[in-house]
C-alpha cells in the first residue's frame, strides 16, 4: 500500500510541475498569464456578452457596447483565465439533460426534498401545449445549468390528481428555492406569472427570487452593525458592488452553501459617505471580501480566483467543507491509489485485472468501514471545539498561495479530463516499465507468464484450496482437518471427478530445504582401525544375516506400502499415502546411516553432517537413482526427513507423486522433526 501511495504522490507532483510548464508555454506564446487582468475596452461585444452570461447578469436592455462594458466592470475584475474559460464553455456544444418526472413521488423526492439546490420545472397541463416551446426550453436549460440550477418537466397526464391538488390547471413554470437560511430547511414553490415568455425575462425572474435570499445592505450604518455583529455564521462573504442585484452565480452559491457560509450584498450605488468602508479596509468596488474569525481575505488576488461559479465554489469548499466533500475526496484518492496496482502487478494481463478488482474491493470496503466510526465520532455533542479547530486549520491552510495553485490545477485538469487520463496512463506505464525492469532478473517466469498459464495455476490453486485445506507446506498446521472432521470426507465424495483427479499446488517445493553434500578430510589407517576394532569383524557374519533378514522384511513392507499408496493415488491421492506413513520408523535410512562407514572406508571420506539441516536423516545414498552422494552434489530433503538428489526428487514430485519415495509421507505435510539418537557413553559407571 505504501508503494502505491508513493506512486500517487509522485503523480500529483508531476501534475503540478506540468501545470507550471503549461503556464510558462502560454506566457511565452501569448505574453500574458492566467492571473493577468484584462481591459474590457479591448474586448469585442460578443466576448463581453459571454462574460456577463457566465456571471449571471442580464444584458437584454443594453444594446451598446459601452453599457455592456460598464456592467462587466461593475461586477468584478476580469482575468485572462476567466475569459478563456468563458469562451471555451460557450464553444462547447454539450446538451444538458433535463429530468422527466413520472409522478408525485418522483417530484417530491427530487424537488421538494432537495434542500440545497434550485429547481426549474415546466408543468404541462392535460391536453395543453407547454408554456415554453422546445427551442426556447433547450436554451433556458443550457443557460440556467451554468449556475447549478436543475431543470425538469412534469406532464400532468402521468399524474392528474396531483396536478389538480396543486392547482396546476394550465401549463406553467415552477421554481423551488429553500425558504430559510438554515441547512435542510423547508422548500417553497413559486409560479411564474410573467406575460413575456422569453428566455431573458424568465432568467430575470429566477435571479430575482434567488437574490431575495441574500441579505442586502444599502447604507453605512447598516454595514457597521452587520460587520460588528457576531452570530452563528463563522464565515461570511461580502460583495461590495454598484449593482441593482447580485450576480446569479453569487445567488446560486448562497443556496448551495446554506448553513455554512452567509452571503451579504452591499449595494454602494447611492452612497455618499464611504468612510466606514475605508476603516474596514475596503478601498475599491467591486470587491469580494471573505470575513473569518482569523481575519479578512480578499478574493481575486491569487491564482485561479476568478469571478465565476466554479472558481468560487472550489474556493469555499476548501474553506468550509462538508463531511460528504471529505468522503468524496478520500474515495477519489483511494481509487486512484488502487488503480496503481494495475501497473505495479507484473505477469499476465488477466492477472493484473484480477488483482486490480481485488484491490478495488478491498480498499473501498476498508474506506467505508473506517468512515463509519468517524461519522459516529462527529455526532458526539462534546466535539464542537474539535470541529472548530479543524475548520480553523482548513481556513489557514487553504488561504495560502500554494492552496490557490492546487485549486487552479484542479479546475484546469477537471476541465480537460483527456489530459488527466493520459497523464495518469503515462505515469502508470512508466511505473510498469521500472517495476518490470526491477523484477526481470529475480522472477523471469512470473513476468513472462501468459494468460492461459496464469488462469490454469489460479484454477489449480482454487480447487486445491477448496478440496485440500492442508495442502500448503508453510502456512497450515501439522494435523489434518480430515482426521478431525469426517464430514469433509463425505463432502469430498459428492464430487467423484475431483476425487479421481486430485490437484495439489506445487508452491511448497520451493520451500523444501536444499544444500550441498560436503565431506571431511581423509582418515588415517590407525584412526580407521581404532574406529572399527577387531571384535566387530568376529560378528560380521551374524550381522549380515540379521541385516539380510531385516532387509527382506522391510522390502516386503515397503512393497506392500507402495502398492497401497499407488492404489490410494488412483482413488484419492495423497491422503491414502499419508495414512501408511504413520507406521514408518525410517528403517531404510537408519540402515544407511549405520552403513555409511563402509562408504567412508572405500572412499577414505567422511560426510560433514554439520552442513545438514537438523531435522534431516543422515544417509549417503539416493533411493531414487540408487547412487551414492558425490562430493558437492545438490541435495533436497522432504518433511519426513529423507534426503535425495535434488534432480531426482524434483522429477519424482513433478510427475504427480507428492509423497516420499521411502516412507510415503505426503511431501507437502509437516512432520514432527526427527531426533538423532544420542550415542551411549563408553565410560564405566563410577
Amino acid at each position: 500500500m505504501w508503494v502505491k501511495l508513493c506512486c500517487l504522490l509522485l503523480y500529483f507532483l508531476a501534475l503540478f510541475v506540468l501545470a507550471r510548464v503549461f503556464e510558462a508555454v502560454a506566457w511565452y506564446e501569448s505574453g500574458f498569464l492566467a492571473t493577468q487582468l484584462v481591459d474590457p475596452v479591448a474586448l469585442s461585444f460578443r466576448k463581453l456578452r459571454t462574460i456577463l452570461e457566465c456571471r449571471g447578469l442580464g444584458h437584454s436592455g443594453l444594446p451598446e457596447k459601452k453599457d455592456v462594458r460598464e456592467l462587466v466592470e461593475k461586477s468584478g475584475d476580469l482575468m485572462e483565465g476567466e475569459l478563456y474559460s468563458a469562451l471555451k464553455e460557450e464553444e462547447a456544444s454539450e446538451s444538458v439533460s433535463s429530468t422527466n418526472f413520472s409522478g408525485e413521488m418522483h417530484f417530491y423526492e427530487l424537488v421538494e426534498d432537495t434542500k440545497d439546490g434550485i429547481w426549474l420545472v415546466q408543468v404541462i397541463a392535460n391536453d395543453r401545449s407547454p408554456l415554453v416551446g422546445k427551442v426556447h426550453w433547450e436554451k433556458m436549460v443550457k443557460k440556467v445549468s451554468r449556475f447549478g440550477i436543475r431543470t425538469g418537466t412534469f406532464n400532468c397526464s402521468s399524474d392528474p390528481r396531483y396536478c389538480k391538488r396543486r392547482g396546476w390547471l394550465k401549463s406553467t413554470l415552477i421554481m423551488s428555492v429553500p425558504q430559510t437560511s438554515t441547512s435542510k430547511g423547508k422548500v417553497m414553490l413559486k409560479e411564474y406569472s410573467g406575460r413575456k415568455i422569453e428566455v431573458e425575462h424568465i432568467f430575470k425572474w429566477i435571479t430575482a427570487h434567488a437574490a431575495s435570499r441574500i441579505k442586502t445592505i444599502y447604507n453605512s450604518e447598516h454595514l457597521k452593525a452587520e460587520w460588528n455583529k457576531s452570530d452563528q455564521y463563522r464565515v461570511k462573504i461580502y460583495l461590495f458592488a454598484n449593482l441593482d442585484q447580485p450576480p446569479a452565480f453569487f445567488s446560486a452559491l448562497s443556496v448551495k452553501f446554506t448553513g455554512r457560509v452567509e452571503f451579504i450584498f452591499v449595494n454602494v450605488e447611492n452612497w455618499d459617505n464611504k468612510s466606514y468602508m475605508a476603516e474596514i479596509g475596503i478601498y475599491k468596488t467591486p470587491s469580494y471580501i471573505l470575513r473569518t474569525p482569523e481575519g479578512i481575505y480578499r478574493y481575486g488576488n491569487n491564482t485561479g480566483e476568478f469571478i465565476s461559479l466554479r472558481a468560487m465554489d472550489s474556493f469555499l469548499r476548501s474553506l468550509q467543507p462538508e463531511v460528504n466533500d471529505l468522503f468524496v475526496l478520500s474515495l477519489v484518492l483511494v481509487n486512484l491509489m488502487a488503480w496503481m496496482d494495475l501497473f505495479i502487478t507484473q505477469g499476465a494481463t488477466i492477472k493484473r485485472f484480477v488483482v486490480l478488482i481485488s484491490t478495488l474491493g478491498t480498499y473501498n470496503s476498508l474506506l467505508i468501514i473506517s468512515w463509519l466510526p468517524v461519522l459516529g465520532f462527529l455526532q458526539l455533542p462534546y466535539l464542537d471545539s474539535f470541529y472548530e479547530y479543524s475548520l480553523k486549520l482548513f481556513r489557514y491552510s487553504n488561504t495560502t498561495t500554494l492552496a490557490s495553485w492546487v485549486r487552479a490545477d484542479w479546475m484546469f485538469y477537471s476541465s480537460h479530463p483527456a489530459l488527466f487520463l493520459s497523464t495518469y496512463l503515462g505515469h502508470g506505464l512508466l511505473i510498469d516499465y521500472f517495476e518490470k525492469k526491477r523484477r526481470r532478473n529475480n522472477n523471469m517466469d512470473e513476468v513472462n507468464a501468459n494468460n492461459l498459464e496464469w488462469l490454469s495455476s489460479l484454477w489449480d490453486w482454487y480447487t486445491s484450496y477448496l478440496f485440500h485445506p492442508i495442502a500448503s507446506f508453510q502456512h497450515f498446521p501439522f494435523d489434518s482437518d480430515w482426521d478431525e472432521d469426517p464430514d469433509l470426507f463425505l463432502e469430498r465424495l459428492a464430487f467423484p471427478d475431483l476425487w479421481l483427479h486430485p490437484l495439489i499446488p506445487t508452491d511448497y517445493i520451493k520451500n523444501l530445504p536444499m544444500w550441498r553434500f560436503q565431506c571431511l578430510s581423509a582418515h588415517s589407517d590407525e584412526e580407521m582401525l581404532e574406529t572399527f576394532p577387531d571384535s566387530e569383524s568376529d560378528s560380521d557374519s551374524e550381522n549380515k544375516e540379521v541385516f539380510s533378514s531385516d532387509r527382506e522384511g522391510s522390502e516386503d513392507d515397503e512393497l506392500s506400502t507402495f502398492h497401497r499408496c499407488s492404489e490410494g493415488e488412483r482413488r484419492g491421492g495423497v491422503e491414502a499415502c499419508s495414512c501408511a506413513s504413520h507406521s514408518c520408523h525410517h528403517e531404510p535410512c537408519e540402515r544407511q546411516a549405520r552403513s555409511y562407514s563402509s562408504y567412508s572406508s572405500a572412499g577414505d571420506l567422511e560426510p560433514d553432517w554439520s552442513a545438514w539441516p537438523s531435522d534431516m536423516l543422515h544417509c549417503t545414498e539416493c533411493v531414487v537413482c540408487l547412487e551414492n552422494f558425490a562430493k558437492g552434489c545438490l541435495l533436497m530433503g522432504l518433511p519426513c526427513g529423507h534426503v535425495f538428489h535434488q534432480n531426482c526428487i524434483m522429477k519424482w514430485l513433478a510427475g504427480g507423486r507428492h509423497c516420499c519415495p521411502v516412507c510415503r509421507w505426503a511431501s507437502y505435510k509437516k512432520k514432527q522433526p526427527y531426533t538423532h539418537p544420542q550415542p551411549l557413553s563408553s565410560e564405566p559407571p563410577s
